[in-house]
C-alpha cells in the first residue's frame, strides 16, 4: 500500500494566547486591540491595559478573544461590586470608574453624531464635532433598577435556576442578589428558588417580573404605600397546591402576585388593604416631583431608574422655559410621564401615542391629577400624522418626543414642517437619536444643548436629552 505523506497540521488559532495592548472601548464597551491589520475584540479589557487573551473566533476582518489575565491595568480600573459579574449578561461596566463611565457614554453618542452628519454632509470636519454638553443626570449608581425580567430554567432532573441571560448565551447564570435592582427586588432571587422548587406543576413558569411601585392606602386618596409584585409567566395552569403555595409567599413577603397566562392576568392576593380599582386590583403608582401620581399596570413601560426618571422631566421644563402661553406637543406620550408636568407650566398640551391603551392611561391619569388643559390622542407616528385634526388646529410652541429605540425618523420628518421653534428629544438609543438629530440639523435646527442621562449605570446603555432650537 502506497504511503502518502501528509503534511502536519497547523495550530488552530482559536486557540492560540495572545498578549496585546487595548486601544480603546467599541459602542458595546468591549476592549479593542490591533494584530494582524484587523481588530482584536475583549471583552472586559480597559484602554491602555496590556492582557493576555485566548483566541476563541477568528474571521478575515476581525478576532474575538477571551480575557484571561491582566498584565498592566488602567488607573481607571475599579473591582465590581456584583459577585456575578462577567458571568450575568446584564452589566457591562462594572469594572470602569464611575466617571469614565459616563465619558464612554459620551465618547460613543458624539461619534455616533459624526457618523451620521458626515452622511448628510451638515459639517466638513465631522471628526472634530463639538457638542454643547451639559452635566450629566445621575442618580445612586447601585440600587436603582425598579423594574426587572427574572429568567427561570430548569434542568433534566427538573432542578431550578432563577436569574439573568449569560453573555452571549441564552443559558441562565444563577443569581444569588443583584446590586443594580432596589431593595428588596435585589435579594429575591434565592426566595423565589426555594419557593418554586417546591411547586407540582414543574417546568410551566416562563419568567418572573418583579417591580417595585406604590399603592394608594385605603382610605387615603393622597397617602400611598410601598409594594413589591411579582407577575410569574405561567405556561400551565397552577394546581391548588401551587396556588396557596405562591399566596404563603406573598403573606411572608408582603407581595402581590400576579400570574399572566399570555391573554389576562389574574391576582392571587387580597389587595382589600388598598384602594381598589374596577378590577379589584388596587392600582399601581409612582410618583412625580410636583406630587402627580402615575398609575401604571405590569405590562406598562414605565422608566425603571425613578430618580433619573424625576431629574429628567425637572431638566426637560428648565431646557423648555414654559411659558403660559405655550403650547406643547408630546409625541410618544405613554402614560403622560412628562405631560403632566409640560401641562403644569404650559398653556395647553397634546399627547400622542401610537396603543389607544395608552392614550386612554395618559388621559385618566390627567384627570387623576385635575389636570384639564391636556389632550391625548392615538396615532401612528411612523405613518403620514399631520393630516389628523390635533395636528392643524393648534401652533405649538414648543415639542418634546420620547420615542422607543427605534426612533422617531418618519415623525422628524413631518415635524420640520411646522416650524416649531424648540424641539426637545428624549432618547435611548444613541445611534437613532444621532439619525434623526441630523434631519432636524440639516432643517436648519440648532443643537442649543445635549446631556446624559445615566438611567442604567454599570451598563453600555445610553439615554441622552437633545435641545434643538430653529
Amino acid at each position: 500500500m502506497a504511503n502518502f505523506f501528509k503534511a502536519a497540521s497547523k495550530p488552530r488559532l482559536a486557540s492560540q494566547q495572545i498578549t496585546v495592548t487595548i486601544d480603546k472601548l467599541d459602542m458595546n464597551g468591549v476592549g479593542i486591540a490591533r494584530g494582524k491589520n484587523k481588530p482584536i475584540f475583549i471583552a472586559g479589557a480597559l484602554p491602555n491595559e496590556t492582557v493576555v487573551a485566548k483566541v476563541f473566533e477568528q474571521k478575515n476582518k476581525y478576532t474575538r478573544a477571551k480575557l484571561m489575565s491582566i498584565e498592566k491595568s488602567s488607573e481607571k480600573r475599579v473591582l465590581p461590586k456584583c459577585q456575578h459579574f462577567g458571568v450575568c449578561g446584564g452589566c457591562d461596566l462594572q469594572m470602569l470608574d464611575l466617571d469614565e463611565q459616563l465619558r464612554f457614554k459620551q465618547n460613543k453618542v458624539a461619534e455616533l453624531f459624526s457618523r451620521n452628519f458626515a452622511a448628510h454632509a451638515i459639517a466638513n470636519n465631522t471628526e472634530k464635532l463639538q457638542l454643547p454638553w451639559s452635566e450629566a443626570v445621575k442618580s445612586q449608581p447601585w440600587h436603582y433598577r425598579r423594574k426587572a425580567r427574572l429568567g427561570v430554567q430548569f434542568n433534566k432532573t427538573h432542578q431550578v435556576t432563577v436569574g439573568f441571560r449569560q453573555k452571549s448565551t441564552n443559558q441562565l447564570a444563577a443569581i444569588k442578589s443583584c446590586p443594580v435592582l432596589v431593595e428588596p427586588l435585589n435579594n429575591i432571587f434565592p426566595l423565589l428558588k426555594t419557593l418554586i422548587s417546591k411547586l407540582t406543576v414543574k417546568s410551566a413558569i416562563g419568567h418572573i417580573e418583579v417591580i417595585k411601585a406604590e399603592v394608594c392606602e385605603h382610605n387615603n386618596s393622597n397617602g400611598t404605600k410601598e409594594q413589591v409584585v411579582l407577575v410569574v409567566r405561567q405556561l400551565k395552569a397552577m394546581s391548588e397546591i401551587d396556588i396557596n403555595l405562591w399566596q404563603d409567599f406573598a403573606e411572608n413577603y408582603n407581595c402581590r402576585i400576579m400570574v399572566d397566562d399570555g391573554i389576562s392576568q389574574q391576582c392571587l392576593t387580597d389587595d382589600k388593604e388598598g384602594d381598589v380599582s374596577e378590577t379589584g386590583i388596587a392600582p399601581l403608582i409612582y410618583k412625580l416631583a410636583d406630587n402627580s401620581q402615575i398609575t401604571f399596570a405590569t405590562s406598562d413601560f414605565i422608566q425603571v431608574n425613578h430618580q433619573v426618571n424625576i431629574e429628567m422631566i425637572n431638566q426637560a421644563l428648565a431646557w423648555l422655559k414654559l411659558e403660559p402661553e405655550d403650547i406643547v406637543l408630546d409625541l410618544f406620550c405613554g402614560l403622560g410621564n412628562f405631560s403632566l408636568s409640560l401641562a403644569r407650566k404650559a398653556k395647553f398640551v397634546v399627547g400622542v401615542e401610537g396603543v389607544q391603551a395608552m392614550v386612554d392611561k395618559a388621559s385618566y391619569n390627567a384627570e387623576l391629577n385635575n389636570i384639564t388643559n391636556s389632550q391625548f390622542y392615538q396615532a401612528d407616528l411612523n405613518s403620514n400624522w399631520l393630516s389628523n385634526t390635533w395636528a392643524s388646529e393648534h401652533k405649538f410652541t414648543k415639542v418634546l418626543l420620547d420615542p422607543a429605540r427605534a426612533g422617531a425618523e418618519q415623525a422628524v420628518e413631518q415635524l420640520v414642517s411646522l416650524q416649531v421653534p424648540q424641539i426637545l428629544y428624549v432618547s435611548c438609543d444613541p445611534a437613532t437619536l444621532a439619525k434623526d438629530s441630523a434631519i432636524l440639523v440639516s432643517h436648519g435646527y440648532k443643537i442649543e444643548k445635549i446631556a446624559l442621562m445615566d438611567m442604567f449605570s454599570q451598563t453600555k446603555h445610553v439615554e441622552t436629552m437633545v435641545l434643538f432650537k430653529k
